[in-house]
């Protein structure tokens, strides 16, 4: 046996071929359902950490302006003729105008347009409503 047989023979028992059959379908799509809480873990820590107190706030107005649309909708569409409450309805427009001036002074200009905007559709619903 020569000196390039023998490096042969050595590297060989050093990496056997590796051969492995593909696994079945059904295994892999186990493999898929066991790894979700993992996959749903590390979504987790690598994204939902990294939201902002401005996009959570910037929600919050939003949610904030939708909070008396149903209630306009239906009375447009004639499904009920109760109003919202007014004094709720007074104290969502004041914490708005509230958080509005909030970021004018802190010249947040992503909070001034969601706000405009917010007021300009409130406003646009209430006057649909009044001139109907």
């Amino acid at each position: 046996m020569n000196t390039d047989q023998q490096i042969y023979k050595i590297n060989e028992s050093l990496n056997p071929p590796y051969r492995e059959e593909p696994l079945p379908v059904a295994t892999r799509i186990l493999e898929g359902i066991l790894n979700i809480p993992g996959a749903c873990l590390t979504f987790v820590r690598d994204h939902l950490v990294n939201i902002s107190a401005h996009t959570l706030g910037w929600f919050t107005i939003i949610m904030l302006h939708l909070s008396s649309v149903p209630t306009l909708l239906a009375v447009l569409t004639n499904q009920s003729d109760r109003m919202p409450p007014v004094d709720i309805m007074l104290f969502v427009w004041g914490g708005l105008t509230a958080v509005f001036f909030k970021s004018l002074f802190e010249r947040n200009y992503l909070y001034v347009a969601t706000n405009c905007l917010g007021f300009v559709g409130q406003t646009i619903l209430m006057s649909l409503i009044l001139f109907k």
